[in-house]
């Protein structure tokens, strides 16, 4: 019956649906982005050029596109260019965005998951309730409530706790602020899901060892939710590192992260080839640890089993 299964032409489409995604929703998008990348467009408006020069018969591939992302041409200086600034100003923010994601979410995810059956699916809707509304207006309702003239300002001269407006927004505060309210569903829901089907012996067991409930918490409940740890610490690390639209309204001048830098580049300047290098390095940075990654645990996994 197993054989017959297998030979069913419904298995193979619903496995062939999500690898038919796969290549035509990122791997042929991201081969055209490092087409681009490779384009000498001089002057002209379209970067669909062809890399093949039919007179010389050779590749006609600018690497320049890549080498200046990492030697600035005035100073020819390694690795002190605006773009790796960029670059290391977005993974910090990123990391610290995670961070505090996790810091706040593990909480609401203990409790929602320690909470009584019936009231779970309407703590978990109070969690996805902001993806009801937009995105963009999300981040403009923390505009009018960190601005001079906002809600925490107008409350804090009001109680007479300042006689003046503190600088809140386009500051470091804000963007963070601003980052970690979007994201912090990503990592409340991965970590509920694995919280939740944690065995309430094993607490008890520890209880019996002598552990206080804190020591049994840190020994027992965090070891044991560490794969929910890692998916949304990845589920908000990887978007917060390309995020351009909190930076842009809600951060400074000298908060400008790559994304920002990649639309400049190609709606700005024009500069289509340096945009899409700029772009095929991101996803570089971001998949290449994570396949690393995965593969050691992977293998890790498998020499303990």
């Amino acid at each position: 019956m197993s054989r017959l299964f297998q030979k069913l032409p419904g298995r193979r489409f619903v496995i062939g649906v999500p690898y038919t995604w796969l290549l035509v929703f990122f791997l042929l998008p991201f081969l055209i982005l490092v087409y681009i990348s490779f384009v000498d467009m001089g002057n002209d408006i379209s970067p669909f050029k062809p890399l093949w020069d039919e007179r010389t018969g050779v590749l006609n591939l600018k690497y320049e596109n890549y080498t200046s992302i990492f030697r600035s041409l005035e100073s020819n200086v390694l690795f002190q260019t605006i773009y790796v600034e960029a670059y290391v100003r977005s993974v910090w923010y990123a990391l610290c965005t995670a961070f505090l994601c996790l810091v706040i979410g593990y909480p609401f995810a203990y409790f929602i998951a320690r909470s009584p059956a019936s009231v779970r699916p309407a703590l978990l809707m109070m969690v996805m309730l902001p993806f009801w509304t937009s995105f963009l207006l999300r981040v403009y309702a923390w505009k009018g409530i960190l601005a001079d003239q906002g809600v925490i300002n107008q409350l804090l001269m009001l109680t007479g706790i300042t006689q003046e407006p503190i600088l809140m927004l386009y500051t470091n505060v804000s963007m963070l602020v601003g980052m970690t309210y979007v994201y912090l569903p990503f990592m409340v829901l991965p970590l509920y899901a694995t919280l939740v089907k944690l065995d309430d012996r094993l607490l008890e067991a520890a209880y019996d060892l002598g552990a206080s409930p804190l020591k049994a918490f840190w020994l027992v409940t965090v070891p044991l939710s560490k794969a929910g740890i890692i998916a949304g610490f990845m589920l908000v690390f990887i978007p917060a590192v390309g995020e351009f639209v909190i930076p842009s309204l809600l951060g400074g001048p000298e908060n400008i992260m790559i994304g920002r830098v990649v639309w400049d580049e190609m709606f700005t300047s024009n500069n289509w080839p340096r945009a899409c290098a700029l772009a095929v390095v991101m996803i570089a940075l971001i998949v290449v640890p994570l396949a690393m990654y995965y593969r050691y645990s992977g293998e890790r996994e498998q020499a303990h089993g």
